[in-house]
């Protein structure tokens, strides 16, 4: 395994608004941006321990690396990596993520998605 690359990924989104700007509702199955400068390259399947607003505990989750955002990329969008959520929970989690942002799911507010 390449040394600059973690396996398990950590994602404190301790705001609704710091959700919306990582989730993306547009990807099958549910997807997050996770910031990070590490170099995942597509396709890489990853565990992420997510902490979602409101939840006593994180939640276990693994996903795909379907897109990378580069250090320095265009609109001063932070360097990161954009996870599809998979495996036996990702429905749950994606439900409650869905409910935690009700409402704001459809608002044209910037994220750090595309």
């Amino acid at each position: 395994m390449d040394a600059t690359r973690e396996r398990i990924l950590h994602l404190d989104l301790s705001s609704r608004t710091e959700l919306y700007a990582a989730y993306m509702p547009f990807i099958r199955g549910g997807g997050l941006f996770v910031p990070t400068r590490a170099d995942h390259p597509l396709g890489d399947e990853l565990f992420l321990v997510v902490q979602l607003p409101e939840e006593p505990q994180a939640l276990p989750v693994t996903g795909r690396v379907i897109w990378r955002t580069p250090a320095g990329a265009a609109g001063h969008r932070p360097a990161g990596i954009g996870l599809q959520l998979q495996g036996d929970d990702h429905g749950a989690i994606r439900a409650r993520i869905e409910d935690l942002l009700a409402g704001a799911l459809q608002s044209d507010r910037p994220t750090h998605t595309l």
